[in-house]
């Protein structure tokens, strides 16, 4: 099978497949290229209200390919991080279903989710100092602020791989699944993220992102948003909400539908 990122919309989910078994799913040049306007794609289609993220049978990503270092190491780098970025960027929930290895530029595109979800059994591991490699900044700051800057400095200078326990304590993982029961909670967990409001939700993750200069803009998507007034009738009326309010792309203001 050639390397590749597959793809599919199931309700209102879409998901992303890394697909290179030969090398444990390890990213291609081509397929960090693939992946920002992949997302691209999803982010502007309003019947996409969640991402998720995962790797083709049991592993999630054991890095970047290392053949693609041998040519330009920055150049590979810089693929990797424009893909970690676009995923950041992503306006709707984004979830990582992690199994197996997630290690590497593994573990920088688990990182850039919103959300991290673990089968019991699986590794995590930032690895650049096995390489000699500087870790990209972005990257660093935003390892940081998951786990603290202790267990950062821990991964990336000893480069050793920690369990998916210990990821949980740490704060890289939310939610540590036992053997088989991965898919069972990224389905319902992904159905709950789906009912909610995207206006909530938007804003929500620009601010937990550090995003200040969009205050006033959220502030006017809220004045007089039919959102509420449905998310409290619904309440009141003890029935799921029918919100209108959908992310149309980057940077968008809404779409009603």
């Amino acid at each position: 099978m050639e390397p590749q990122l597959s793809h599919h919309i199931e309700g209102a989910v879409a998901t992303v497949v890394i697909r290179h078994p030969a090398k444990r799913n390890a990213m291609t040049a081509a397929m960090w290229r693939a992946l920002p306007p992949l997302l691209d794609t999803f982010a502007r289609d309003p019947g996409v209200r969640a991402l998720v993220l995962t790797g083709e049978g049991g592993t999630f990503c054991a890095g970047a390919d290392i053949s693609t270092l041998q040519g330009s190491p920055a150049e590979a780098q810089a693929l990797a991080v424009a893909a970690e970025e676009a995923l950041a960027a992503f306006p709707k929930p984004t979830l990582a279903a992690v199994r197996g290895h997630c290690v590497g530029g593994g573990a920088q595109l688990a990182a850039a989710c919103d959300l991290r979800l673990a089968e019991e059994g699986t590794l995590f591991g930032v690895t650049p100092a096995r390489l000699g490699i500087v870790y990209p900044a972005s990257s660093t700051r935003r390892l940081v602020s998951l786990v603290g800057p202790a267990t950062a400095k821990y991964l990336l200078f000893t480069a050793e791989l920690i369990d998916a326990r210990r990821a949980l304590g740490t704060g890289l993982v939310d939610e540590v699944l036992p053997e088989g029961e991965l898919d069972k909670r990224v389905a319902e967990l992904t159905r709950i993220l789906v009912s909610r409001s995207q206006l909530t939700q938007a804003a929500a993750k620009e601010f937990a992102g550090g995003r200040t200069d969009r205050d006033a803009h959220w502030a006017e998507q809220a004045r007089g948003n039919p959102d509420t007034a449905e998310g409290v009738a619904a309440f009141l009326e003890r029935r799921q909400p029918r919100f209108a309010w959908s992310v149309s792309g980057p940077g968008s203001a809404s779409t009603s539908g």
